[in-house]
């Protein structure tokens, strides 16, 4: 019994597997838990056969981990899983979608990404977090001070030269007690602020060291932030043809 095609489930703890054989006939469904379906898989599934999963947490790390061990990995969208669940929601149900969804001529797949990709959209999107939690302390601060009479200005910059202004200054009419809350916040706004710096120093180092985002950054308009945020979103970057190439 040689599986030709097997649809993973994945999630946290206990994963589902479907594989059916080159008749598309069901041969075999396991339940196992997160350290037991890879050996489980290994030991069932010969190197070339197709393994389907889709897109989600995790799917890049163990898409790497089979395709290091010659499996052919398909990696689906979970829209484009969802029309092949037959039935009720489950996860059997939804390893046999997969498993379904990858027979399919015209489907299509999302391309595995490499560690160095992970790394830097991890960054983005740490740096992209720590932006939202400054943009909203800063809007608190502005919506604080409004409450004493105060107009904040609408630019960062700005607001971040005004606040030392608000404490010194004694007949603004501010509070002691408020006076130390701003101090605080205006403290919370620069660690963002610092933080934000760091990751944008680091961005620019994954910039210089990798040869796709070298070669983006030649491009009119194009920095490191949109370099590194092409070549981590986008499928097979390390084989793009710029016009000069």
């Amino acid at each position: 019994m040689k599986l030709s095609r097997v649809g993973v489930d994945l999630a946290k703890n206990v994963y589902q597997l479907h594989g059916i054989d080159r008749h598309g006939k069901t041969v075999w469904k396991r339940r196992l838990r997160r350290g037991q379906w890879l050996q489980a898989l290994l030991d069932k599934a010969e190197p070339g056969c197709e393994i389907g999963m889709e897109a989600c947490t995790g799917a890049h790390h163990w898409a790497r981990e089979l395709q290091s061990r010659g499996y052919m990995v398909r990696l689906i969208a979970p829209q484009f899983v969802k029309p092949f669940v037959k039935s009720n929601k489950n996860d059997a149900n939804d390893a046999e979608a997969i498993c379904e969804a990858m027979s399919r001529p015209h489907m299509r797949f999302v391309s595995v990404k490499s560690v160095e990709q992970q790394d830097i959209q991890a960054t983005h999107s740490v740096r992209e977090d720590l932006k939202a939690h400054r943009n909203a302390k800063a809007n608190q601060i502005r919506g604080l001070v409004a409450e004493y009479g105060l107009v904040a200005p609408q630019t960062l910059l700005a607001l971040r030269r005004t606040i030392p202004e608000w404490l010194e200054d004694a007949e603004n009419g501010l509070t002691d007690n408020f006076r130390s809350l701003l101090h605080g916040l205006w403290n919370d706004l620069l660690t963002l602020e610092d933080r934000l710096k760091e990751l944008d120093k680091e961005i620019e180092k994954l910039a210089r060291s990798n040869e796709v985002t070298r070669r983006l950054q030649q491009l009119r308009g194009v920095g490191p932030l949109v370099a590194t945020a092409m070549a981590s979103n986008t499928a097979k970057a390390d084989r793009w043809h710029l016009p000069w190439d």
